[in-house]
């Protein structure tokens, strides 16, 4: 892939679509991931949301194209750098949420109005909401909120409210930590705040170092609660019922909490020793600890919640 293909190939940005595995959050703690018509189901919603997100980044390239030829590295990206016209830029939007939202109808009136949420949400947050401190890090956040819930309806799916909390707190940890790696890196580019993001002006270190604490800590003690307060059915094949005593006994998922203890510590490394979370997928992708402790949670997951309970 050359020329421009590959440069319309980058301004969908397709390592971000790493985020609509969301999706399959509801379905992979229901019992249902071996069902092969709801996987069939969320496999056409996460390419749905796969398409409707990249309309959101193109739009919201097109909006700061001005701005980002002045970012370190944002200049690179392929409406920055004038590797793709606007016009084009506009007509790939036009395609990609025409089609996505088409698409999303015809699996299901609700999910068609959770992609819509999702698209006005993130098309305000394009115009005008990035521009507001705080309601920038919440909107960011709703984006794997609305996820989450558009895999519940495709699955047809309950998910805990233990879950949803984690959900949340979670997607403010992202947020957060991408706000406070931007932060730091155009602090040490020596560009100036107001001529990139403005809102991060309104950000300090010492703030976004109290908001990614908190919201680490409610990642942590949401998860913990939801993985102690929802039982794993079944008894274990590999030990016998009562071994462990009644308080642990069927509380499998717990032993879940330690890749996820993990991963919290290992990328809040990441955004401190190496100043990186600007981009989550990308320090997903490049720090192998990491990347492992992904896989180890969703193995665990599959094995606690399909083969031994």
């Amino acid at each position: 892939m050359t020329g421009l293909p590959r440069n319309i190939f980058r301004l969908l940005r397709p390592r971000q679509w790493i985020k609509n595995f969301a999706i399959y959050a509801a379905v992979l703690f229901s019992g249902k991931l071996f069902d092969l018509g709801t996987m069939q189901q969320l496999f056409f919603g996460f390419l749905v949301f796969c398409a409707i997100s990249s309309a959101i980044y193109v739009i919201n390239d097109i909006f700061d194209v001005k701005k980002d030829r002045l970012h370190p590295f944002k200049r690179f990206r392929p409406l920055a750098n004038k590797d793709v016209s606007i016009k084009l830029a506009i007509i790939i939007v036009i395609i990609l949420t025409v089609g996505s939202l088409s698409a999303s109808y015809l699996i299901s009136p609700a999910f068609f109005a959770i992609t819509g949420i999702y698209f006005l949400l993130h098309f305000s947050y394009s115009m005008f909401l990035k521009h507001i401190e705080i309601v920038d890090i919440l909107t960011l956040a709703a984006g794997y909120i609305l996820r989450v819930y558009a895999g519940e309806i495709v699955s047809s799916s309950h998910i805990s409210a233990w879950l949803v909390l984690t959900t949340i707190s979670l997607s403010l940890f992202l947020a957060i930590g991408k706000r406070r790696s931007e932060l730091t890196l155009l602090s040490q580019a020596k560009v100036h705040i107001n001529t990139t993001r403005k809102t991060l002006s309104h950000y300090t270190e010492k703030l976004l170092d109290v908001y990614l604490s908190i919201f680490a800590t409610s990642t942590f003690i949401s998860y913990a609660l939801f993985t102690f307060l929802v039982n794993t059915k079944g008894s274990s094949t590999l030990l016998p019922d009562g071994i462990l005593g009644p308080s642990l006994q069927k509380k499998w998922l717990m032993l879940t909490i330690i890749p996820v203890v993990y991963g919290l510590m290992r990328y809040l490394q990441r955004i401190y020793e190496n100043h990186e979370g600007e981009s989550p997928e990308r320090v997903l992708f490049s720090d192998r600890p990491l990347l492992t402790s992904v896989v180890i949670w969703v193995l665990l997951t599959v094995m606690l919640i399909y083969f031994i309970g």
